[in-house]
């Protein structure tokens, strides 16, 4: 006899209980009646949203997913219904999943392995579990795990010594560079041990920093990934497993995984799409310059939101070149983007006008140039609350890391998309969108980049070119090496003691900068948290 499992790759909404309840019941609904599915299962802490952060230590949230469960499992006839919650208790909670069978709750498996690294604080929130679960479905055996588990050895190996013939994953595994290579490695390990094929369940949508990408897979007891879902998509689908001695999916798709930069692409579209509409905001906002960063988040803005919801506002300066406004006008009617042109020089006169006195005697500096980027971040804030589109910022992972951004000015925000993405893997993902077909024009990605706010500036001026920056900022910020060890990994010792001054002196702007989707193994924010006021390392 044939077992059918379900799998619901979903986007829940952190906190929205009610209304992630409610996308439980019609998706298990539709899994019975639609698939002809056995169970269906849902991904980790569905009820709540991942990650729900401190709504955990309120006990009035836990109840109300205590009561949403209940209510929830009153009503499920015809299937079994795996659903991850946060499992209220005397003391701290659990990280669950709950087996719903035909009006009750039938089981329930609690997380052992709780991940208290990176972007994860689970240990600030739950006990660990400590036993297996195995329950009979269909005539078959099954255990549960949840995410963490099954990246160490135990969790799913105790399950098959329990007797489990199929282990069922609930995951929150959020999107970075070569993760799912990452899930995949890992749980061929467990299945080589343990013996058992895999069902990986995993969310798929936006939580503020953090993007789930879905790509929920199965694999076998060989070891093979037998079926897999689309990533940064929605998807409810059913595999079969059929087989005595040995339990074996059949009859599956596995969808190929996306390129390495087409992933990066769809993941900064999927949060920033998450993240304005979660929010409700009326669309978006941004500054144009004719630059390739806000080319490229005019790009994702208008893929993410549609081009009818994204509003883009070009704000020349006296030193700004004809060429920039030129491409960006290009650019916005290209896409279909409504725009305007706001000249900054009458407030930026007014602004140098009305500190004259106080600045009498001391020259020109970076001063003036600040003042020119908090023109317009002002204008665009205005643009912001009086038409309720959330300002997009658009710097980079290298402007972050060394602090070549304007508090107040382009770092004036309310979300930053490309806040994780490097200059050079900016420049890779605006070819990967022309190669869709082509919104930004060449000369926009041929120029040398400038934040035009003195005469004839370029990047180069100020920084290291971004093809040496660049690697010398993975080291430092993301692999958390030595000046010392990247000196010797042969890069110029002046640019590498500059760089890590650079990276140390700025952590005071980057803690207030806007939130970001992150992409990389180490973003900035939950996953790197260094003190502001620091003696070490300043040179």
């Amino acid at each position: 006899m044939n077992l059918r499992i379900a799998i619901a790759q979903l986007d829940f909404l952190v906190g929205d209980v009610a209304g992630n309840s409610r996308r439980v019941l019609q998706a298990a609904s539709e899994a019975r009646d639609r698939l002809g599915a056995h169970a269906v299962v849902f991904p980790e802490l569905t009820l709540s949203g991942y990650p729900p952060e401190d709504l955990i230590l309120r006990p009035d949230f836990l109840r109300c997913v205590d009561d949403a469960l209940q209510g929830l499992a009153a009503q499920v006839r015809g299937i079994d219904v795996i659903v991850g919650f946060p499992e209220r208790q005397v003391g701290m909670p659990y990280n669950s999943a709950a087996v719903l069978r035909e009006g009750r709750v039938h089981c329930i498996y609690r997380k052992q392995a709780l991940p208290n690294y990176g972007v994860f604080d689970e240990k600030r929130y739950f006990l660990p579990g400590a036993d297996a679960c195995v329950f009979e479905l269909h005539g078959v055996p099954v255990g549960l795990t949840i995410c963490e588990d099954i990246w160490l050895p135990g969790a799913v190996e105790g399950a098959a010594a329990g007797g489990a013939r199929l282990v069922l994953n609930l995951n929150a595994s959020p999107f970075q560079v070569g993760k799912g290579d990452d899930r995949e490695r890992v749980v061929r390990d467990r299945v080589t041990v343990a013996g058992v094929p895999v069902v990986y369940a995993n969310l798929v949508g936006g939580q503020d920093e953090l993007v789930f990408d879905g790509s929920s897979f199965v694999m076998n007891a060989a070891g093979s990934v037998v079926a897999r879902a689309p990533a940064f998509e929605e998807a409810l689908f059913a595999v079969d497993f059929a087989g005595s001695a040995s339990l074996e999916p059949i009859g599956a798709t596995v969808t190929p995984p996306l390129e390495e930069t087409a992933a990066v692409y769809q993941a900064l579209v999927t949060g920033i799409r998450d993240y304005v509409t979660k929010n409700r905001f009326a669309g978006a906002v941004l500054g144009l310059s004719g630059g390739i960063d806000s080319a490229l988040t005019l790009a994702l803005a208008a893929d993410a939101l549609g081009a009818g919801n994204v509003e883009a506002v070009l704000m020349p300066s006296r030193y700004t070149a004809d060429i920039s406004v030129t491409d960006a006008e290009a650019q916005a009617e290209l896409m279909g983007v409504a725009h305007h042109v706001i000249p900054i020089e009458p407030a930026f006169r007014t602004f140098t006008e009305t500190l004259a006195d106080t600045f009498e005697g001391l020259p020109a500096d970076t001063t003036e140039e600040n003042i020119q980027a908090r023109c317009r971040g002002v204008i665009l804030m205005a643009i912001s609350n009086k038409k309720r589109k959330i300002l997009l910022t658009t710097g980079n992972k290298s402007e972050m890391s060394v602090g070549y951004a304007t508090l107040y000015g382009d770092m004036a925000g309310g979300f930053a998309p490309l806040k994780d993405v490097p200059k050079l893997l900016v420049y890779r993902l605006a070819d990967y969108r022309n190669g869709i077909s082509r919104v930004i024009p060449q000369r926009v990605i041929d120029r040398p980049p400038s934040a035009e706010l003195r005469p004839d500036q370029k990047d180069e001026d100020s920084l290291p070119p971004y093809d040496l920056l660049d690697p010398i900022l993975a080291l430092y910020v993301e692999e958390d090496r030595s000046v010392e060890d990247i000196i010797a990994a042969g890069y110029p010792d002046d640019a590498v003691r500059r760089v890590a001054w650079l990276v140390d002196s700025n952590e005071y702007k980057r803690r207030q900068a806007p939130p970001g989707v992150k992409i990389s193994r180490r973003a900035f924010g939950r996953d790197r948290r260094y003190p502001i006021t620091c003696g070490y390392g300043r040179r």
